[in-house]
C-alpha cells in the first residue's frame, strides 16, 4: 500500500465555489475507490485558486480478490426426471464457461437451484484509478462548464497540468485530456518554473517552500484570519469580517499577506453598513472597528504576494477605495433628495414577476397581509401598514442599485432621514431578516409581522404561477423564505393560523389559484418544518404524530411537539403507543362509520367498566389542560390510563358477537383515542 497524489492544475477557480468543489472531488473519489474495492487509509484534500489536489494515504495496489456466486435456473427445470441436463442447464454452464458437471447446487426455502462460484482476481489499482478520478471530476456540482481549445471536454475551468504520483513513480494517466506528470506550478509571481514533486508526502511542504503556495485551504484560511486580526490590533481596533468573507478571501489567494490602508475621515459620516458593504462587497476588504464601536478610517486587505514595498500595495488599494466610497457618498446624497414616499410611485414601473404585476402591486398585497396578521397578533396596525407601504421604496434608489445587499438596510436610514417614526424605520430595516440560516430574527414586533407578510406574498404568488422549487433548483429562495416564516412564527411567538394566512395571501394574487395550490404550499411548509424540528432535537416520529392534526398555529404546533417528545420518554409511552396503534387498526377494520354515544348499561365486563369510568374522569381533567395548551400535563395525565387500557385488552373481546355490545366497545375506544388525538396521534411513535 502506497500513497497516491493527484493534482488538477487550472485557471483561477471561482472562489465562492472552491470549498464545495474540493469537498465534492474528495467525496466522489472516496465513493469511487469504495465501489472499485480499493482500500486506503484516508484522503487529504488541498485546494487553491489554481489547483484541486488529493493525497490518498496508503492506497492498495490492487483490488481485493472476490468470489462471485452466479445463480442459475431451478434444478427441476435444469434436469429431466432421469437427471439428464436440459437446455436450461447447458445454457447456464456455457454462460459460466464450464461444464454442467462443474456446477454446484444450493437449497433454499423456495427450492433447489443451480449455481456457479467463480474466483475473480482483483485488478490493479493503476488500471482503475484514472477512470475513478475522471468520473469524480465530471460528477462535481458545476453550474456552468467551460470548453477550451478544440477539445469537447468540459470542466469548471480550463485544465493546464495534471500531477500524479504513486509512491515516487508517475503512472501513465490522462485526465481531462491532459497527460499526467510529476511537476506542479507554484505561485504565479513568487515562483519560477515548474516544481518537481519527489513523492506524495512531499507535496504540501514542497509547494510551500519552493512554490510559495499554502495548499491546504483550512490552513490558508487560518492564516488569513490571524493576519487580519493582527493587522487590526496593530491599527488599534478589531476587524469586521463575516465567515463568508474569510472563506472567499482564503479562496482568492495562495500566499496571504495582510496590508493596511486608509481613507478620508469624511466618509465616516456615511452609515457604517454602507462603508462596510463598499469595502467587503466590492473589494473583499475588512473594515476596522474602534474600541468605542465606531468605524476607523482604515481597512485591511489580503494581498496574494509578499511585496518588498508593502506601502505600494497599500497605496494601490487606497486608490481603488476612494472612488468607491465617493460613489457611495454620491448615491447617499442624491437618494436623500427624494423621500421613500415619493419613490413609491416609481415602483409601479418595475415589474415584479410575470403574472404578478409590479412591485407596487406586491406592496399593496403585503399591506393587506400585514394588516390582517397585525390584527391577529395584537400589533398596532398603523405602523405596520406604513412600514409595508414603504418597505420596497429603496429598491429604486441609487444605493441599492449599486449595493443590492443593502436593501432594507438603507431603507431604514432613508426612513429616519425622511422623519418617519422609529418603529416604521425599524420594521423596514428588519423585514428582510433572517437573510440566511444563521442570521438573527427581527426584534421589533412590526418588523416581525412585515417580514412574515412579505414572504407569504412571495410564496403564494410564485406557487400560484407554477414557480415552486424542483429538485435542487430554487432560484427564488423559496425554501429559505418558508424557513424564515417558520422561525419567526415559532421563535417570536406569532400565534397565527398558517393555513388561513396562506389562504388569505393566495386570495390576493392576480392569478387564479386553487385548493391544490394551497395544499402544495402547506406540504411545502410541512417539509421545511420537519427539518427545522429535527434540527432542534425532535424525532421524526414525534413530528409525524403532531402533524396528523395539521399545521395550524406553529406556536401551538411547537408546544404539542415539545409535549410529545417529553411523553415519548415516559415509561408508559411505549405501551400506550402500541395500544393506540391497536385501537386505530380496530376502528379502521370495523368500518363502523359514525359511532353512537357510549351506553353505560351495555358495559358488562369489569375491565370495560373500569376503562369507561377512568376515561370520563381523565376527560374532565384533560379538557382544561388542552384549552390552556398545557399539552405536556395533558399527556402525563393520559399516561395514567396505561394499566386500565392494558387490562381492557387483556380481558375484553372488542369484536363481540353481540352487535350492540361490539358497537359500544368501539365507541369507548374511539373516545379514548380522540383524547390523545387532541394532542397528537401517538400511535405513530416508535417503540422506546
Amino acid at each position: 500500500m502506497t500513497d497516491f497524489l493527484i493534482e488538477i492544475g487550472t485557471e483561477e477557480l471561482p472562489p465562492k465555489a472552491l470549498k464545495s468543489l474540493i469537498d465534492a472531488f474528495e467525496q466522489n473519489v472516496r465513493d469511487g475507490l469504495s465501489n472499485a474495492r480499493l482500500d486506503c487509509d484516508d484522503i487529504s484534500a488541498f485546494a487553491t485558486p489554481r489547483r484541486l489536489a488529493l493525497l490518498i494515504h496508503k492506497l492498495a495496489d490492487k483490488q481485493a480478490d472476490q468470489t462471485v456466486t452466479v445463480k442459475g435456473p431451478p434444478v427441476h427445470i435444469a434436469f429431466d426426471d432421469a437427471g439428464k441436463p436440459k437446455p436450461a442447464a447447458t445454457a447456464f454452464a456455457k454462460k459460466c464457461g464450464v461444464s454442467v458437471d462443474e456446477l454446484d447446487r444450493e437449497k433454499t426455502e423456495k427450492g433447489e437451484w443451480l449455481k456457479y462460484e467463480k474466483h475473480e482476481a482483483g485488478e490493479s489499482m493503476l488500471s482503475l484509478i484514472g477512470p475513478i478520478i475522471e468520473k469524480a471530476l465530471l460528477a462535481m456540482p458545476i453550474p456552468r462548464r467551460m470548453r477550451w481549445g478544440d477539445s469537447a471536454i468540459e470542466f469548471v475551468r480550463p485544465v493546464h497540468w495534471v500531477l500524479a504520483l504513486y509512491g515516487k513513480k508517475t503512472p501513465k494517466l490522462e485526465i481531462l485530456g491532459v497527460a499526467a506528470g510529476n511537476e506542479t506550478v507554484g505561485h504565479r509571481f513568487m515562483s519560477e518554473g515548474p516544481i518537481q514533486i519527489e513523492s506524495p508526502g512531499d507535496y504540501e511542504k514542497t509547494l510551500k517552500k519552493e512554490g510559495r503556495v499554502i495548499a491546504d485551504l483550512a490552513k490558508r484560511r487560518a492564516k488569513v484570519v490571524d493576519s487580519v486580526e493582527a493587522a487590526a490590533d496593530a491599527a488599534g481596533g478589531i476587524a469586521i469580517g463575516s465567515e463568508e468573507l474569510y472563506d472567499e478571501v482564503a479562496a482568492l489567494v495562495e500566499w496571504p499577506v495582510a496590508v493596511t490602508g486608509a481613507f478620508e475621515e469624511r466618509f465616516l459620516k456615511l452609515p457604517r453598513e454602507i462603508i462596510t458593504a463598499t469595502l467587503s462587497g466590492h473589494q473583499r476588504y475588512f473594515s476596522i472597528e474602534g474600541a468605542d464601536g465606531s468605524l476607523l478610517p482604515e481597512f485591511i486587505t489580503i494581498a496574494n504576494i509578499e511585496s518588498s514595498d508593502p506601502s505600494k500595495v497599500s497605496d494601490g488599494n487606497e486608490r481603488v477605495v476612494r472612488p468607491r466610497l465617493a460613489d457611495a457618498e454620491f448615491f447617499w446624497q442624491t437618494d436623500l433628495q427624494s423621500s421613500l414616499e415619493e419613490r413609491r410611485e416609481s415602483l409601479a414601473n418595475v415589474v415584479y414577476q410575470q403574472g404578478l404585476g409590479t412591485i407596487a402591486d406586491k406592496v399593496e398585497r403585503t399591506i393587506a397581509i400585514a394588516d390582517q396578521l397585525a390584527a391577529t397578533v395584537g400589533v398596532e396596525g398603523s405602523s405596520v401598514r406604513r412600514a409595508a407601504a414603504l418597505c420596497k421604496s429603496d429598491l429604486v434608489t441609487g444605493m441599492v442599485g449599486e449595493f443590492p445587499e443593502l436593501q432594507g438596510v438603507v431603507g431604514r436610514y432613508y426612513a429616519i432621514e425622511n422623519g418617519e417614526p422609529a418603529e416604521v424605520a425599524t420594521a423596514i430595516g428588519e423585514h428582510y431578516k433572517p437573510r440566511h440560516a444563521s442570521d438573527t430574527l427581527p426584534e421589533a414586533r412590526a418588523g416581525r409581522v412585515l417580514a412574515v407578510a412579505d414572504r407569504l406574498d412571495t410564496l403564494a404568488g410564485l406557487f400560484a404561477t407554477g414557480k415552486k422549487p424542483s429538485g435542487n433548483r430554487d432560484p427564488f429562495g423559496l425554501r429559505r423564505a418558508a424557513l424564515a416564516v417558520i422561525r419567526i412564527l415559532i421563535e417570536c411567538g406569532l400565534d397565527v393560523d398558517l393555513g388561513e394566512s396562506l389562504a388569505h395571501a393566495l386570495s390576493l394574487q392576480p392569478v387564479k389559484t386553487s385548493d391544490d395550490v394551497h395544499a402544495e404550499l402547506l406540504q411545502f411548509f410541512k417539509d421545511r418544518l420537519r427539518g427545522y424540528a429535527t434540527d432542534r432535537g425532535h424525532s421524526v416520529e414525534a413530528f409525524e404524530a403532531v402533524s396528523v392534526g395539521g399545521l395550524g398555529s406553529l406556536v401551538d404546533f411547537e408546544r404539542r411537539l415539545d409535549a410529545v417528545s417529553r411523553f415519548h420518554e415516559l415509561d408508559d409511552a411505549e405501551s400506550l403507543s402500541a395500544a393506540n396503534k391497536r385501537i386505530a387498526n380496530i376502528l379502521k377494520k370495523a368500518e363502523s362509520g359514525k359511532l353512537a354515544a357510549i351506553d353505560a348499561s351495555l358495559l358488562n365486563d369489569d375491565a370495560e367498566r373500569a376503562l369507561y369510568t377512568e376515561v370520563q374522569g381523565v376527560r374532565s381533567d384533560v379538557e382544561p389542560l388542552l384549552n390552556a395548551r398545557e399539552y405536556s400535563a395533558a399527556l402525563t395525565r393520559l399516561a395514567a390510563l396505561r394499566p386500565t387500557v392494558d387490562a381492557f385488552f387483556d380481558d375484553v373481546m372488542v369484536m363481540a358477537d353481540d352487535e350492540a355490545v361490539r358497537a359500544n366497545r368501539l365507541a369507548l375506544l374511539a373516545e379514548l383515542r380522540s383524547m390523545f388525538l387532541e394532542v397528537a396521534d401517538i400511535s405513530r411513535l416508535s417503540a422506546g
